[in-house]
């Protein structure tokens, strides 16, 4: 009968499809006989049902009248053969992903054919009939709306009962493939997005609501994992940590993504439950507690691990009440609480290391109320200035401050980027951001203006002293509300006084954190500019409320940088310095004027600090120099640029450099006919003042050249050149290097000789400034070159020796002439 099947027929016919659908009917047991003709057979059928959709409803229409979807589940009930049902699932596919006809998505969804096949027993045990079967179901949810999604459900007195497709495919939502993880959840909010009220209400109640909860579990696993691998305890980061730490730092933000889609599709207490759930299983009782000076048990999370994870979820979790909260309970007092949570926490850890998935008991409503005593500064009353963060940094707002004045290179842009990220979060109420110090100027004026204007303040002086410590309001907006729901809602018993500190004072620590991390030498310059980003948001142009002891240490940590520039000038790469100068003074006035911060949140897990590469670049070589002067330059302009917008004034394009001078009319570059681009190989000059020299490339392959040492303006050359022998007098260039840098002596034992340090043209500072870790990978390419010159007799010697520092005296003078007026103290 099948074998039939294969004789030639025009496929694309209602014949063709009613012979199919024919001899598919007389299979009454599908084995190794016939198996072939059955997949062919539904391969085909979904073949021509597509076809038919677009070309000939007749198609579809004899495809309804033989009840073929019955049929397909006959077939599936009759065959024991996972390639069968794999095939039966590819069809069905097929037919709902290409049917653009209502009707005929109607028809396939109707009569519960696809309830029969979604709740079908299949092996799941074989990878490839998985895969088949969450594209099935991800076929569907993609044909879902208002209308056909009532077909898929069950309903009893107008409540949903049943609804197996969300059941069914929410059962491999935490799969161990990765691509099925993403099918699922892509099926999810196809199915979130209807917007159907019935719907919304069966997946948000019991037991389906379990789902939202074992995605913050889930969500939970993967952070304990990054702090694993990002834990001090753990080994210096390589190549290959640093791509587990990327790989896993994805997943995470993949799975915040996905809750702020779940999030956003608006339904009901979903999202006040993800939010309760993030709190109560990780945000209180990990995160918060591990961001107190001196936690180092192993079993926390480390202090840079939390404050990515802070910035990542409330960057991506636009959740009012959830930033709102975590802002609210970083200004609590935590010294009662944090010892009982700990021994909780380890509990909590003890019980999570025996779980082998995220399907675990249900947590309680609320947290242990004996657990979690929480004192809350006083809001309104003025207390002293002078105030030690890091002596106790009991409020883990200070702990954030004493990071930044403190705490080493990770710690002080992650504790940069969690007060960027509150800055920068809409859903963050205004009188959260003055408690914790950093509410802009400009909407600190705002909010003394309107309270003028409504009649709040008798005190018109109000509006625009900043010296007025006692703000009246410093407890208004939100602030109250959030810390009340710490008690209410969560348990969490507040000892709430009716006096304390003005947010003014919490403004002064932040700024004065900053300028303390402004004067700080041991800070990557990154992180510097990180915090020159955050103190012009919070004072766009003023410095009225620094003190004198404020800008004086500016000052002194800007003498110092200028110093050090000085030094630069007549160091290894003074032909470069002008240049990079520029570049930075561009990036960093781009940099601190942008509307948010330039790096990515994962640059937290990341070391910037400037001796990362050092393991790698011999401290003497002029890499090494080349990289100490990228971060001395970059921390200069940010100082400089900090001193010019403080002062009122905006920033200029372009540092203050002088144009280049017109070059000497007596000098050896236009004795030897130079040109203004410099030497050229295979070009010819005149060999004026050249030495005659000796030099092996090569082992044994010794050449003879004449050398020449010039500089033009800020660049100079070593120059080695074939004398022309039927031009005499002249030569043509035939090795070119730096002649800064060179770094020229003379051979303790023979006199004669001449050694000198040849560096590159250029400095690859993006590697190693960027990724110091791969450079373990190029280090053979990062070592200086070693010529030794060997002359005709001592005088020689010394005449070359002489040229090379004179020459070099004429390049770094023109450098120091063209950046004085940069490195004047005067503003």
């Amino acid at each position: 009968m099948w074998f039939s099947f294969w004789r030639p027929r025009d496929r694309f016919t209602l014949d063709e499809l009613k012979y199919l659908i024919e001899q598919l009917m007389k299979i009454q047991v599908v084995n190794d006989v016939n198996k072939a003709f059955v997949i062919e057979a539904l391969r085909s059928i979904a073949e021509l049902i597509t076809y038919g959709d677009q070309h000939n409803l007749n198609f579809f229409e004899l495809f309804m009248e033989k009840q073929v979807m019955g049929e397909f589940v006959r077939i599936l009930k009759i065959s024991k053969n996972v390639i069968v049902s794999v095939q039966l699932l590819q069809t069905m596919s097929i037919m709902i992903q290409n049917l653009k006809s209502d009707h005929s998505i109607y028809y396939l969804f109707s009569n519960e054919h696809i309830n029969i096949l979604i709740t079908y027993p299949f092996d799941f045990r074989n990878e490839e009939l998985l895969s088949y079967y969450i594209s099935f179901l991800r076929a569907i949810s993609g044909k879902l709306n208002k209308n056909t999604i009532s077909l898929l459900v069950k309903t009893e007195k107008e409540e949903i009962v049943s609804f197996p497709l969300y059941a069914e495919a929410i059962r491999f939502a935490f799969h161990e493939e990765g691509m099925i993880r993403t099918a699922v959840r892509a099926l999810t909010l196809n199915i979130y997005h209807v917007g159907d009220i019935y719907v919304n209400k069966y997946i948000a109640t019991t037991p389906h609501d379990d789902y939202f909860l074992n995605l913050v579990k889930f969500f939970r696993e993967h952070c304990i994992s990054l702090n694993g691998l990002v834990s001090p305890t753990a080994e210096s980061q390589g190549p290959g940590s640093t791509s587990s730490i990327l790989s896993a730092v994805d997943e995470i933000e993949d799975n915040l993504y996905y809750l702020s889609d779940v999030v956003s599709a608006g339904i009901p207490d979903v999202g006040t439950l993800i939010t309760d759930s993030m709190l109560k299983l990780l945000i209180f009782p990990m995160l918060l507690p591990s961001l107190r000076i001196g936690v180092s048990d192993e079993k926390k999370f480390s202090s840079v691990t939390s404050l990515y994870l802070l910035c990542c979820i409330l960057r991506i979790l636009k959740i009012k009440d959830l930033a709102n909260t975590v802002a609210a309970a970083l200004i609590c007092s935590v010294e009662s609480f944090l010892p009982s949570i700990e021994s909780k926490l380890n509990g909590f850890m003890a019980d999570h290391d025996d779980e082998n998935h995220v399907d675990d008991e249900k947590p309680s409503g609320n947290l242990d109320s004996s657990s979690m005593t929480i004192s809350v500064p006083s809001l309104s009353t003025s207390s002293s200035i002078e105030h030690n963060c890091q002596a106790s940094a009991s409020v883990l707002r200070d702990a954030l401050i004493s990071y930044i004045t403190n705490g080493d290179d990770m710690q002080v842009v992650g504790s940069l980027s969690v007060l960027a990220t509150f800055l920068q979060t809409k859903e963050l109420d205004e009188s959260m951001l003055d408690a914790l110090g950093i509410l802009p100027q400009r909407k600190q004026h705002k909010k003394r203006l309107l309270k003028a204007l409504v009649g709040e303040d008798t005190d018109e002086e109000q509006l625009f002293a900043l010296e007025n410590c006692k703000s009246k309001d410093s407890s208004d907006g939100e602030l109250t509300i959030y810390l009340q729901r710490l008690k209410d809602q969560y348990e969490v018993s507040c000892s709430y006084q009716k006096v304390g500190e003005s947010p003014h004072v919490h403004r002064f620590l932040v700024l004065d954190a900053l300028i303390s991390l402004f004067c700080r030498t041991s800070i990557s310059a990154d992180a510097l500019w990180d915090g020159g980003w955050l103190l012009r948001q919070l004072l766009p142009y003023s410095e009225t409320e620094f003190n004198s002891h404020h800008l004086q240490s500016l000052m002194d940590s800007f003498t110092n940088c200028c110093n050090q520039i000085v030094e630069e000038q007549r160091g290894s790469w003074p032909d470069l310095l002008i240049q990079m100068l520029c570049d930075e003074w561009r990036k960093c006035k781009r940099a601190i004027e942008a509307s948010s911060p330039r790096k990515e949140t994962k640059s937290i897990l990341f070391p910037t600090k400037k001796s990362s590469s050092s393991d790698v670049i011999p401290i003497e070589s002029s890499f090494a120099a080349g990289e100490t002067m990228y971060e001395r330059i970059k921390v200069f302009v940010l100082l400089h640029q900090l001193r010019i917008f403080l002062a009122g004034r905006s920033l200029p394009d372009y540092p203050p450099i002088l144009p280049p001078e017109d070059f000497p009319e007596i000098s050896r570059a236009k004795s030897a006919g130079l040109k203004i681009i410099g030497p050229k190989l295979s070009t010819e000059l005149h060999l004026v003042d050249a030495v005659p020299c000796r030099i092996a490339f090569e082992r044994g392959k010794e050449r003879h050249f004449n050398f020449l040492a010039v500089s033009m303006g800020i660049s100079g050359w070593i120059i080695l050149a074939e004398e022309l022998p039927q031009k005499p007098g002249y030569g043509t260039v035939r090795v070119v290097a730096p002649l800064a840098g060179c770094n020229p002596k003379i051979d303790e034992r023979h006199a004669r000789w001449l050694h000198l340090r040849i560096r590159p043209s250029t400095l690859p500072l993006t590697e190693t400034a960027k990724n110091a870790a791969n450079l373990k990978l190029k280090s053979k390419s990062l070592v200086d070159g070693r010529w030794t010159l060997a002359f005709k007799d001592e005088t020689s010697c010394k005449s070359a020796l002489t040229m090379i520092l004179e020459e070099i005296d004429l390049q770094c003078k023109e450098v120091e002439r063209r950046l004085k007026p940069l490195l004047s103290i005067e503003i």
